[in-house]
């Protein structure tokens, strides 16, 4: 069986050749750009049949040059909220994306995409459904005109796939192999390095209707995030667009916490409140930057009735058993 990965050496694509090594697969094909050599650490320990640049690989493939393909996850984008070049980003998220989908679709491979809560930008509402989605950037935008894409292409429930397609709506993941992600790495990354350098860590103060800290997300752990992936490939009947979140929303100031008492307790101190925690400076709440004012989510929570209708039943870490994972490998891989 060939997998193909793409994004292979980034965040969640080096997560999921880490989750399919768990179960024995390693006939992978890694596909990335490593312009940035460094990102070569999320794949130094992984092992992969072989490495194909993402420049040369997307012409190759439609060509058919590596032979049957199981299925293909596909993670490469540019995830950069920020970015505001937006021939580059759709470029990267819509028109290599499609390309990909037709030679999967010609060629009978599975395709496991990457999809964003970014598509509902400016909703209260998460659910997949064309009445919520109200990107706030070019970067939610290149991923909601994908999920379009397929529901033209194969039908608005994906009843008329060829072959498996599933989208998945990322929400707020952390944790391990994000940190060459600069900027757009997870608040608990940076909060870490925070806590290390300033002994303090940072959060927005009021926006948007709530208090210091109080804007709340749907934050998931990263093996939640690769699990719910390998439950679909173990499933290639079922296709769709389902949101991977935990289904919780917690506020910024349950991380900020998580983070503080894992590293509190690593020093041997004692766990604090979040009041405590405030009081004793330990944690800095920051003016909201004007460049994110109406370009920013204060609330998400998925809606998992789409994903559950399916008979996947993962159950997803919260924050405090999510974070408290996470900062406990940041410390070993510190140390």
């Amino acid at each position: 069986m060939k997998i193909v990965v793409t994004g292979a050496a980034g965040f969640i694509g080096s997560n999921i050749i880490k989750g399919l090594n768990a179960r024995g697969i390693d006939n992978i094909i890694a596909v990335d750009d490593l312009s940035d050599g460094d990102k070569f650490r999320n794949l130094a320990d992984l092992k992969i049949a072989d490495y194909v640049d993402a420049g040369d690989f997307y012409d190759q493939f439609v060509d058919g040059a590596y032979g049957h393909v199981e299925a293909v996850f596909h993670e490469g984008a540019c995830s950069d909220t920020m970015e505001l070049d937006g021939k580059y980003m759709m470029n990267n998220n819509y028109t290599l994306s499609c390309k990909l989908f037709r030679a999967c679709q010609a060629q009978r491979t599975r395709l496991l995409y990457a999809s964003s809560a970014a598509t509902y930008g400016g909703s209260d509402t998460f659910s997949e459904s064309p009445e919520f989605e109200r990107p706030l950037n070019v970067y939610g935008y290149s991923k909601l005109l994908f999920d379009q894409r397929m529901r033209r292409e194969v039908g608005a429930q994906f009843e008329r796939a060829s072959t498996q397609v599933a989208g998945f709506r990322y929400f707020n993941v952390y944790g391990p192999r994000e940190q060459h992600k600069g900027r757009m790495a997870s608040v608990a990354f940076h909060q870490f390095n925070q806590f290390h350098s300033e002994g303090k860590v940072k959060l927005f103060g009021e926006y948007g209707g709530y208090g210091a800290g109080g804007q709340m997300r749907d934050f998931v752990f990263i093996d939640d995030v690769v699990a719910v992936n390998l439950w679909f490939f173990e499933h290639p009947e079922k296709s769709g667009i389902f949101n991977l979140g935990t289904g919780r929303a917690q506020p910024f100031n349950d991380v900020a916490l998580a983070v503080i008492n894992t590293l509190r307790i690593h020093q041997n101190a004692e766990p604090l409140s979040l009041e405590d925690a405030a009081r004793g400076g330990l944690i800095d709440y920051i003016s909201f930057p004007h460049a994110l004012v109406g370009k920013y989510q204060s609330y998400t929570q998925a809606d998992l009735r789409a994903l559950r209708a399916t008979g996947c039943d993962h159950r997803f870490a919260d924050v405090q058993t999510g974070v408290t994972a996470y900062m406990q490998w940041l410390s070993g891989a510190k140390s």
